[in-house]
């Protein structure tokens, strides 16, 4: 069972808040620098200000948790979210990759790393080793792509197109 908002009752404020499932990814992150992940999650541009307003901390304060949580690695960059169709790129679709050889090296996502039309690869369990995100200009891009994926890699593809988005990059669960 979590702790309530703040943390114990009687505890200070930035109290550490241990979950009751161990290795919970919120061990060893304080409440208010879950608060300050959180806003910054929703609006990366937000001031410190504002932030300092939000969290109840001195702005100097506020500054010191932010490059403190960058330094920590839990804030990795800053970054504009666009409308991928408005920037020509309607086409999303989600291509499985297995390789032909099991025994061959692993080393896919390096081969694929430069192709810039591949948004993300997350390594996955079950039949393919890896599922790739991509997006595209056009169906005939799309089918140029899986040839290059495919000769590159030395790997089988499978692809589904996304017919629609109801949500994306949601912030994570602080």
């Amino acid at each position: 069972m979590e702790e309530p908002p703040g943390g114990p009752p009687g505890a200070a404020r930035g109290a550490l808040v241990r979950s009751a499932r161990p290795g919970d990814y919120r061990d060893g992150v304080e409440e208010t620098d879950r608060k300050i992940l959180s806003l910054l999650c929703q609006d990366g541009r937000i001031s410190f200000t504002d932030l300092s307003r939000q969290t109840g901390l001195s702005v100097s304060a506020t500054h010191q948790r932010v490059r403190r949580l960058e330094r920590r690695g839990l804030i990795k960059r800053y970054a504009a979210v666009i409308d991928p169709a408005d920037a020509g790129l309607p086409l999303t679709a989600f291509v499985s990759i297995k390789p032909f050889d099991p025994a061959a090296p692993d080393d896919a996502p390096e081969r694929l790393a430069h192709l810039t039309a591949i948004e993300a690869c997350h390594s996955v369990a079950g039949d393919e080793s890896y599922i790739l995100k991509v997006r595209v200009a056009s169906p005939g891009a799309l089918e140029n792509l899986l040839q290059e994926i495919r000769a590159l890699a030395n790997v089988s593809t499978r692809t589904t197109i996304v017919l629609s988005t109801p949500y994306e990059n949601r912030p994570p669960d602080l």
